[in-house]
Formats: structure tokens, C-alpha cells, sequence
């Protein structure tokens, strides 16, 4: 009966960790150009900016909150900014060792 209930608890606790971690994998920060030149910025609430520019144009911006995981927003088709009717992907970096 202990081990009964052993399994019952080991065992969906360790597919919610799989599942944990294989959502991390998926979301990988996007690659920061060669060539980009950063800029960073700390706002008044704490959250650090940092914004990649290639060339004097806005390639990628990464936001790391004072609380919680970094996120990305990237310009993906090169105009320097986010598309005109919807916002770029963000990618979030759940786990770095």
C-alpha cells in the first residue's frame, strides 16, 4: 500500500518536470547578431533594457524584470521595429545554468 502510493506521487511528479523541461528547451533566446552594438538602460521600476543595434537599427531587445525571467522581442523582417498590426514573439528563458 506504501509503495502504492510512492508511485502515485513520483510518477506525475516526474512527467510535470519533464514537461517543465521540455518547454524550456523550445524556448531559446534568439541569437544576438555578431556585429550588434548594445545599449543598456535600468528603468525606474528596476527592469534592466537592452537594446541591439546593427548598423544604428533595432535588431533585438531584451528585457530582464526585476522579478522573473528575461524576455526578447525581435524585429524579424529587418524595419527596425515591430510589425505594424501585431507584436514580435517573445521568447522567455525559463531555466540557464
Amino acid at each position: 500500500m506504501r509503495r502504492l502510493a510512492i508511485v502515485l506521487v513520483v510518477v506525475p511528479l516526474s512527467l510535470a518536470l519533464a514537461a517543465c523541461a521540455n518547454l524550456a528547451a523550445r524556448r531559446v533566446a534568439p541569437e544576438i547578431p555578431a556585429d550588434a552594438v548594445a545599449a543598456t538602460r535600468t528603468e525606474a521600476n528596476g527592469d534592466t533594457i537592452t537594446e541591439y543595434r546593427v548598423a544604428g537599427q533595432l535588431r533585438l531587445v531584451k528585457v530582464q524584470p526585476l522579478r522573473g525571467p528575461a524576455f526578447y522581442l525581435q524585429d524579424r523582417n529587418g524595419d527596425g521595429r515591430p510589425d505594424d498590426d501585431k507584436v514580435s514573439p517573445v521568447y522567455f528563458k525559463l531555466f540557464e545554468w
